[in-house]
């Protein structure tokens, strides 16, 4: 799995954000001929809500990744609560 990145916007609503962990998820072929799905990379966001956390983690995946599409890299983004919110 690659490196954790830390994603944090603080506005004056910050009380009302939530910590989200996204995961960027890929299916691939494994060498025994099973697909099998990775996580290629993991992030912890604040927002207010799932979607605009998965918005943000796409903008910081993109970066991260130099690429101007998240897609290139993920099949698809899953988004759940952090553990221990913020």
């Amino acid at each position: 799995m690659a490196g954790t990145v830390w994603v944090i916007h603080k506005s004056p609503r910050e009380a009302a954000m939530s910590r989200y962990v996204v995961r960027f998820m890929k299916v691939v072929l494994g060498e025994n001929g099973h697909e099998a799905e990775i996580c290629q990379r993991s992030m912890e966001v604040d927002a207010a809500d799932k979607l605009k956390a998965a918005d943000l983690a796409k903008v910081s995946f993109c970066e991260s990744e130099c690429v101007k599409d998240w897609s290139l890299h993920a099949d698809r983004v899953h988004i759940t609560d952090a553990e221990f919110p913020s």
